[in-house]
């Protein structure tokens, strides 16, 4: 047998009994459980005699910082005041012993409160707190869970059960959850970091009331922070922290309390004198490390803030998000895949170079790998910030596609059809057709597009960078293609055709000025 502390700083007891059996979660019963860690075989036997008034039990002195201060009551509780209003859910969920409110799904960043707030209301009068963690429970835990709620509620006390990262439930784990959620045998909450509109089936959505859990501000961690170094339960006054050690501290917690309070627990261990210097908190800490999730929604967040900034030119900005994703350990190819996106989708012919740049890192990346590919994307990061942006591209496709999709799509003119074959001249196809390069200036007064879409301009060319002259040509291009003439008919820049093949590729395909 052995002793050790849950999330939620209770003690608990871990034992594995000659039967097997498992165990299920942290379970407060009063004063006697006190948060023990029951295996299923004694649960019931313990769980069912007369209720007690559970209580939150100080953790152990050797408990970590940030279990030692994690608020006992509402009045401790720092930052979400948006949730803490006089009359919310959350907060009658708290003081009312008595209020049988909704489930609830606490979506918020690490360190923001979720697991207080769910203790709070779990320890409250005549409840009886389970905790699971997602990572670890299966079907199995859950069920017993849920049977022994169904005989605490029968002798009047509500189990709350508390699952951690609830978003790592599969969906058959949450649906076994619902028929008890549904019919009030337990009240559920739910934690996660994760959008729960991608990562909770819709049934358990619907039942549940979502609140948003937002990072703690600067005020908010100074507050955690001076308050576990005054506090007994804490630093208890023990030693100081030095203004520009804590403005660090305070930068380096990146809104999340308990990132801070294991920072300051790491310093104050270290430091070589009772104050608390900006040279203990650097070796503590070593280096901020982004908040991000490569599978959750700071992946997704980041890259779109990164796409972003790219396409509104913004340089900087687009240099940080690149540097918060490498940092965090993204694959550097999914980078190098969204600028190549960019550079048709956002550049386009405005800077023809744009595209070949995208590719060149793509390529790049694949066979140099970080770190030193970082500096191939900065690169092209760098690059297609500063081109000049189109969307023209981006938009004449989404035009042809929408009137494919209506059912303009009329059948192929026959010059244009296949002819390759024996027989095809017998049906028409090929015939007519005039090849381009034995006409002077290349150019020929044909139909090209299907009856009825003659006179469609999917392109249109804007006036930035090489777009701008891109757009003269084809003007002049389509007045030639539209010409009523049958004789063939030249551009009226045309040159003869030696001197037409003469032109370099940058007087065809002109780059950004």
């Amino acid at each position: 047998m052995r002793a050790a502390v849950n999330r939620t700083g209770h003690p608990i007891i871990l034992a594995v009994p000659a039967s097997g059996a498992r165990r299920v979660g942290a379970v407060s019963s009063g004063s006697e459980a006190s948060g023990a860690l029951f295996d299923v075989g004694t649960l019931h036997a313990r769980t069912s005699r007369a209720p007690r008034e559970p209580a939150l039990v100080a953790p152990p002195p050797d408990a970590p910082l940030a279990v030692r201060m994690r608020p006992a009551t509402l009045d401790e509780v720092v930052g979400q005041e948006h949730l803490l209003v006089a009359g919310s859910p959350l907060r009658r969920l708290v003081e009312d012993p008595d209020a049988t409110g909704p489930s609830l799904l606490l979506w918020g960043p690490p360190g923001s409160g979720k697991t207080t707030l769910a203790s709070l209301i779990g320890h409250g009068p005549r409840r009886r707190f389970v905790e699971l963690s997602a990572v670890t429970a299966g079907v199995k835990d859950l069920r017993d869970v849920i049977a022994a709620a169904a005989r605490e509620r029968q002798s009047g006390r509500r189990t709350v059960l508390f699952v951690d990262e609830v978003h790592r439930f599969s969906k058959t784990q949450q649906d076994a959850l619902l028929p008890a959620v549904e019919n009030g045998v337990v009240t559920f909450i739910g934690a996660t970091t994760e959008n729960p509109t991608f990562s909770v089936i819709s049934p358990l959505l619907s039942r549940s009331l979502l609140l948003t859990l937002r990072p703690l501000t600067e005020a908010d961690i100074r507050v955690v922070v001076r308050r576990a170094l005054a506090d007994p339960r804490g630093l208890d006054g023990r030693v100081t922290l030095a203004p520009e050690a804590e403005d660090h501290l305070v930068r380096l917690a990146a809104g999340d309390a308990r990132r801070a309070l294991t920072y300051l627990e790491a310093a104050a261990a270290s430091a070589p004198s009772a104050v608390v210097d900006v040279a203990d908190v650097a070796r503590a800490a070593d280096r901020a490390l982004p908040r991000y999730d490569r599978d959750g929604d700071q992946h997704y967040d980041v890259a779109s803030a990164l796409i972003k900034s790219v396409r509104g030119s913004d340089v900087d900005a687009a240099l940080h998000y690149l540097a918060r994703m490498l940092e965090a350990g993204e694959d550097p190819r999914f980078i190098a895949r969204r600028l190549v996106i960019l550079a048709s989708e956002d550049i386009g012919l405005a800077d023809p170079t744009a595209l070949q740049t995208a590719v060149a890192a793509f390529h790049a990346v694949a066979f140099i790998g970080l770190p030193e590919a970082g500096l191939t994307l900065a690169h092209a990061v760098i690059a297609l910030a500063l081109a000049p942006k189109s969307n023209a591209v981006t938009r004449a496709l989404s035009a042809a596609v929408d009137d494919v999709r209506a059912g303009l799509a009329g059948p192929v003119p026959p010059h244009l059809r296949d002819a390759h074959y024996p027989g095809a001249a017998r049906l028409g196809h090929g015939v007519g057709y005039r090849y381009p390069h034995d006409e002077p200036g290349g150019i020929v007064a044909q139909q090209y597009a299907p009856d009825g879409l003659e006179d469609r301009e999917y392109y249109r060319p804007t006036d930035r960078g090489a777009e701008a002259e891109l757009g003269e040509r084809l003007r002049r291009l389509r007045r030639a293609l539209r010409a009523i003439s049958a004789e063939p008919t030249a551009p009226a820049d045309a040159r003869p055709p030696e001197e037409a093949e003469s032109r370099t590729a940058e007087d065809r395909y002109p780059r950004a000025k």
